[in-house]
């Protein structure tokens, strides 16, 4: 859904000397001034968040299931794949490829991995600049498998300095998944079908990898299904006294992307304002951020990760606890990357319509970090595109990981997505 225009950015605002209710433009001058109140704002929250980032590992990386190495191109560390196989592999009906969302590592799926493990075969990876794909944290953990201390990983996030889009991470997605159909062949004499259980941002990543443009004998082909688990299809909406100060200039950016070089049927006077506003707003917004993610300023002007995103990721306490303790999730995020995955964002909802993969759609419908509006739009747009595609809308939930809720809700839920999939594999 695109918000309308004075819920994007308050361009009216009441005069004292007007009657009550009587709402006049803000001239030129005035909507400058309020755009440079908020980057300030901004900035110093930026600048305060990002002064002191230490961050130890003492544990291991948490692993599940075999390894199988994979080797990257332009020096990347190999990629690692996990899998497991059910008790009798070759009567598997399907392969299922799990992939994590923004920041985290594959390794905290280890209980939905064998979970699916009942019948399935299953792979998971950590994304490009994630997890063990991560040269500081490979590092850190051969370091803790040598016998060495506690190791120190606060710069895990420079490995996302190259992350200008989501590209890496597609291509890392693209290994991932043919490794998996390769293994997974080996333990049968047919060619299984692949489904993908996707989280967050990998659910954006995943659907955006599924509508380039294939040949017949793509991999990718034989993804028969996805389950989008709070698809990363809107920027966020943080709530509280931090809301009031981003939310306006987080819905400035992503009005201004969404318009830039792409009319949209407005009227003409519309069409010409959202069009200059657009030209001037976001080549702003990128040097901007272009900048404070260069060498020397984004050791100080990288935000950590506030406090408020744990507390809306899961109800349950004890996962709430293992995840301010899990120091392979990268805590800091490159502004770059940040407005890279907005750019991404905007380019997928423009052709969303376009998406053909049966899918299962789960959300909670007040979720500050994947807000329900971007979820709405896609069903909306793809809904009729496949007779098996269904929408699951948790209502009155604002939680984030559904993978990682509380019991019954946790296991509830595995066993919808296993009775989808079962439902996809009999229409077949």
């Amino acid at each position: 859904m695109i918000l309308a225009f004075h819920q994007i950015f308050p361009f009216y605002e009441q005069l004292p000397t007007e009657p009550r209710g009587r709402y006049v433009p803000l001239n030129g001058a005035r909507l400058f001034g309020r755009a440079r109140i908020l980057i300030s704002l901004f900035l110093m929250l930026v600048v305060l968040s990002g002064c002191v980032h230490q961050k130890f590992v003492s544990e291991p990386y948490p692993r599940w299931g075999d390894e199988s190495s994979i080797s990257q191109s332009g020096g990347n560390v190999p990629l690692i794949l996990r899998t497991l196989v059910p008790p009798e592999p070759a009567k598997a009906p399907a392969c299922v490829l799990l992939v994590h969302g923004m920041n985290e590592h594959i390794g905290r799926y280890g209980e939905v991995a064998h979970y699916f493990a009942r019948q399935f075969f299953v792979a998971g990876f950590d994304f490009y600049a994630h997890g063990l794909s991560n040269p500081v944290l490979q590092q850190a953990d051969q370091s803790l498998a040598e016998g060495a201390g506690k190791q120190e990983v606060g710069d895990a996030f420079l490995a996302q300095s190259l992350l200008h889009d989501l590209e890496p991470l597609r291509r890392t997605l693209d290994l991932a998944l043919k490794q998996t159909i390769t293994l997974c062949d080996a333990q049968s004499d047919s060619k299984r079908p692949v489904f993908i259980v996707s989280h967050s941002l990998g659910a954006l990543v995943a659907a955006s990898y599924l509508m380039q443009v294939r040949n017949e004998d793509d991999p990718a082909k034989r993804v028969r299904g996805i389950v989008f688990l709070a698809p990363a299809f809107a920027v966020s909406e943080p709530p509280g006294w931090r809301g009031w100060v981003e939310n306006p200039l987080i819905k400035l950016s992503f009005y201004a992307e969404t318009h830039f070089l792409y009319p949209q049927n407005e009227p003409l006077p519309l069409l010409i304002f959202n069009q200059l506003f657009s030209l001037i707003t976001v080549p702003l917004l990128d040097g901007m951020f272009e900048v404070f993610s260069w060498p020397g300023l984004r050791s100080f002007l990288t935000p950590i990760s506030p406090g408020w995103v744990t507390d809306y990721l899961t109800d349950s306490e004890a996962e709430k606890a293992h995840l301010r303790a899990d120091n392979w999730i990268v805590r800091r995020s490159l502004l770059r990357y940040v407005k890279g995955i907005e750019e991404e964002v905007v380019r997928f909802r423009r052709k969303m319509d376009q998406f053909t993969i049966p899918y299962y759609l789960v959300y909670s419908e007040h979720d500050p970090i994947t807000p329900a509006w971007g979820n709405e739009d896609f069903s909306r747009a793809t809904l009729k595109n496949y007779s098996d595609n269904a929408v699951l809308a948790l209502p009155n939930l604002h939680y984030h990981q559904h993978l990682f809720l509380k019991e019954p809700a946790r296991t509830e839920l595995l066993m919808k997505i296993e009775k989808w999939m079962d439902h996809r594999l009999r229409t077949l």
